[in-house]
């Protein structure tokens, strides 16, 4: 990264550390307490974010290079599930998932707007535009399924014991396990297609930081003489 590329990353990253914290702070003020938010795949995915940007920023303060690009694509998927399983399922009334939108007052209502939509725009854009292009593999993709994998297991563990599950489409009691296990499966494949994206979308930022090398212009044909050739 150029020395004026890493100026401009430090307070972009250091944005999306403040959006983490003013997020959940902002939420924990409302009804919920921090206890509660926890178990939430949303918290859990901006946090990681949080911690991975104020560690990269840094890295940057400090001119080293960057973290893996495997584990920043990784925590950056993370947090796109987050904005677009909120918008376009939870939050989205025609979805057969949507959730009941409570009324929240301001402080709530900005909280919840950092978590679900500030935070992803922020680690999106900074993976976009100053991530290391060209670094992530189609497999990374699958690999990036684990800790998706790892909370759903956490999440039905969890609704065992205290019998109450944090989002409608894991929610056993209402979909029994055949219904929880088709819906884990089909946002398996999606989150997949989605890491996918992350890594075409790599590889075409690559190929356009490199350019692409023009084809050597055609050599001019000899000039005749006055007299003819010769």
């Amino acid at each position: 990264m150029t020395p004026r590329r890493r100026r401009l990353a430090i307070p972009f990253r250091l944005a999306v550390v403040l959006g983490v914290v003013a997020g959940i702070v902002l939420t924990a003020l409302g009804p919920a307490t921090v206890t509660g938010l926890l178990p939430y795949f949303t918290i859990q995915s901006n946090v990681a974010v949080g911690v991975f940007a104020g560690y990269a920023a840094w890295r940057a303060w400090q001119g080293r290079p960057e973290p893996p690009s495997a584990l920043k694509g990784a925590v950056t998927l993370y947090i796109t599930i987050t904005g677009t399983v909120y918008h376009l399922v939870l939050a989205n009334p025609a979805s057969p998932f949507a959730m009941v939108q409570p009324q929240r007052d301001p402080v709530e209502w900005w909280g919840n707007q950092f978590l679900h939509t500030v935070v992803p725009l922020l680690a999106i854009a900074d993976w976009a535009l100053f991530d290391r292009r060209g670094r992530l593999r189609p497999r990374y993709a699958a690999w990036w399924l684990a800790f998706p994998v790892a909370y759903l297991g956490f999440a039905l563990v969890r609704g065992l014991v205290v019998h109450r599950y944090p989002y409608p489409f894991l929610d056993v009691q209402q979909l029994g396990y055949g219904g929880v296990g088709f819906s884990a499966l089909f946002f398996a494949v999606a989150f997949w297609l989605l890491g996918l994206l992350f890594v075409g979308v790599d590889r075409a930022l690559g190929r356009r930081a490199r350019g692409v090398p023009a084809e050597p212009a055609p050599a001019a044909a000899p000039q005749e003489s006055a007299a003819g050739p010769r």
